[in-house]
């Protein structure tokens, strides 16, 4: 076997050991990440969290969208730092390759949006997102997002990170070099931690309360029970109750039957009608405890009413979902672009940012006091302003202004106009005519 392609400094030897014990791992369902412990049967006997079977849980559902839907939107910008007349400013790097791989399309077959939605479904569910690194030279030229579900991250003797990807067209090794891997919320810094995984008892009982209520419903909501009798009876007195039973005296299977029992026979419920078991409250509590799992306010995936979720304290609800939910997976990735596809010269001069300005694109009223406000303190010029709204630019539109109704206190009253140098006043003597 050739040494070709091989990871430098690992041998061989150290390769078949790292293969073997993956494989290991997968066997014992010890790895925490892995698809066959993550992604594992879910059925009504058996409650192994399951990534597609959680995503059938109409709460896990709109969390997830929701939150994937809002990252995705925001377009990501890669910024060259620069100076101008001696103080540090950023321009927008369009000439950098990776400029049109994270603003526009990663690979041939997602745009970024859909790129972005893909990685935070991923970060969401598995805890990790894994992208693939393809290279021209040493220039990046596409980013490929690999399923969670087949990687295997693995520390090698000499201290590198081995990714081991299943494929199904064999088991191969990447490096740090080839793999770009973003962490969600994770312990140890090496992986992430799946909401779905360590969240098993809260997802596995709120499919329960599913099925429960599932099976009550496609029963016509019919209480199962049995009939008793005072006696002990012969062959063909238990047949004739069976043939009772069965051949219906009024109703249809549809509506439900209600039979004849003669001699003495009564009827007894055996299962809990759906108010004794509370089914409402329990399926309110499922959603509210899957929300707690993404951090995603219950009204925001339509629970609740409308009045008391969605009146006087929508806005506010709104900026805490963006401070404490959105934005830090926004720093997340940010941050790992700079760690894994930005060289360590290139981390000097460039880094990338979302725009979250984005967040206000729907908010038109709430966009505009927001360009008033940062236009009145000098920040943003009127052009650069027209430009977030797609507007041409106009003649003195670049020049910054400040509002100057404020003064020292020591001045108040001496500036009569705003055309006047305070430097002049101040200078000037005093009126001493009695």
């Amino acid at each position: 076997m050739s040494d070709k392609g091989k990871p430098k400094g690992l041998s061989l030897k150290a390769i078949y050991y790292s293969i073997r014990d993956a494989l290991a791992y997968r066997e014992l369902d010890r790895d925490p990440g892995n698809r066959d412990v993550v992604n594992a049967s879910w059925s009504t006997t058996d409650q192994t969290p399951r990534i597609d079977r959680a995503l059938q849980l109409s709460t896990v559902w709109s969390c997830v969208r929701l939150v994937s839907n809002a990252v995705s939107t925001l377009p990501l910008m890669l910024y060259e730092r620069t100076e101008v007349n001696g103080r540090e400013s950023r321009r927008v790097a369009r000439e950098h390759p990776l400029y049109r791989l994270l603003h526009d399309s990663p690979n041939a077959d997602m745009t970024a949006r859909e790129f972005w939605s893909s990685i935070e479904v991923r970060l969401l569910t598995w805890g990790n997102a894994f992208v693939l690194k393809t290279f021209s030279g040493t220039r990046i030229v596409s980013l490929d997002p690999l399923d969670p579900g087949l990687v295997t991250v693995r520390r090698t003797p000499a201290g590198d990170l081995q990714y081991l990807y299943a494929d199904p067209k064999g088991q191969k090794v990447y490096t740090e070099r080839d793999v770009w891997h973003i962490k969600g919320f994770t312990e140890d810094g090496l992986t992430g931690l799946s909401p779905i995984g360590i969240g098993a008892r809260s997802m596995a009982r709120a499919r329960s309360t599913e099925i429960a209520s599932s099976t009550i419903f496609s029963g016509n909501m019919r209480p199962s029970g049995v009939v008793t009798v005072n006696e002990i009876l012969t062959k063909d007195q238990r047949k004739q109750i069976q043939e009772a039973m069965i051949d219906g005296v009024f109703g249809d299977a549809t509506l439900g039957r209600q039979y004849l029992m003669e001699g003495g026979a009564q009827y007894k419920q055996l299962t809990i009608n759906p108010v004794d078991a509370q089914l409402m409250e329990q399926v309110n509590a499922s959603v509210e405890d899957l929300c707690r799992w993404f951090q995603v306010p219950p009204a925001m995936v339509g629970h609740g009413t409308a009045v008391s979720n969605w009146g006087t304290g929508r806005e506010q609800q709104n900026l805490g979902f963006l401070q404490y939910v959105v934005d830090p997976d926004l720093v997340s990735i940010e941050q790992s672009i700079a760690k894994n596809l930005l060289t360590p010269a290139e981390r000097l001069k460039y880094f990338a940012e979302f725009s979250r300005e984005g967040f206000f694109r729907m908010d038109s009223s709430g966009r505009a006091a927001f360009y008033d406000k940062m236009i009145k303190a000098g920040v943003y010029t009127p052009n650069f302003c027209r430009a977030l709204e797609n507007l041409e630019p106009k003649d003195g539109g670049d020049n910054l202004f400040m509002q100057s109704n404020m003064v020292p206190l020591d001045m108040a009253g001496k500036i009569t106009s705003t055309t006047q140098n305070p430097d002049t006043i101040a200078q000037e003597p005093k009126d001493t005519t009695p």
